[in-house]
């Protein structure tokens, strides 16, 4: 009799032990999982809208887990956004990513639509909103040499909100006419130096009726009214 009780006693207790380790293990893996899986992908730093359409972009991660998550596979998506200057991803553990993005200025729009604009990042952006007035870009546009002048202005005394037009010729030349109607006929090369001659020209009370600036010539400068 006493065998007996022994007997059923081990089976409750076995029983109670299989119950304790299954709760624990349940225990672990929905915490395992909750602090594994992304719950949130946070974006900022443009529109509203776009903010949300990357966001949905982005969420075709959300159930991955957050120490797997590569910040390449985040790079390729954001890549598609010409509107991106630059951006910074953090992971903030347990479960979210967070997504800052900065705007890219717009310098320049493309003549004959009012639908596509330039950025300083040297990509061509669909135009939403944006009003601003900005200088005609006429030309074969190239990103990799818009960018290349968009360095150039910034080393130089003017802004592309000096600007009219901006001219680009196949033959690897320059050309921008001023808001104030002077065309300045630019070398290929020290460009910002040129700029910078053409600048101290047009400030020059001597020339305030000049509508022509010719750089092209090294150690010349031509000017016509």
């Amino acid at each position: 009799m006493l065998q007996s009780i022994d007997k059923k006693n081990r089976i409750i207790i076995y029983i109670l032990i299989l119950f304790l380790l299954s709760t624990i293990s349940n225990k672990s893996n929905e915490l395992k999982k909750k602090f594994n899986n992304i719950s949130s992908i946070n974006v900022s730093g443009l529109s509203k809208n776009n903010n949300l359409k990357i966001t949905d972009k982005l969420n075709q991660s959300l159930y991955k887990s957050i120490f797997f998550l590569k910040k390449e596979n985040i790079k390729k998506i954001l890549s598609k956004y010409n509107l991106i200057e630059s951006y910074t991803v953090k992971k903030i553990y347990p479960s979210e990513i967070k997504v800052e993005i900065e705007q890219t200025n717009f310098v320049a729009k493309i003549p004959g639509t009012k639908n596509f604009l330039i950025g300083e990042n040297g990509k061509i952006i669909k135009n939403e909103t944006h009003n601003e007035r900005l200088p005609f870009f006429f030309g074969k546009f190239s990103s990799k040499k818009f960018l290349e002048f968009t360095k150039i202005i910034k080393n130089s005394n003017f802004k592309f909100s000096d600007f009219e037009s901006i001219f680009f010729y196949q033959y690897n030349r320059w050309d921008v006419l001023t808001k104030n109607k002077i065309l300045i006929k630019l070398p290929e090369k020290n460009l910002s130096e040129s700029l910078n001659i053409a600048h101290k020209i047009m400030i020059d009370n001597q020339f305030q009726d000049i509508s022509l600036i010719d750089l092209r010539i090294e150690n010349h400068v031509v000017t016509k009214k």
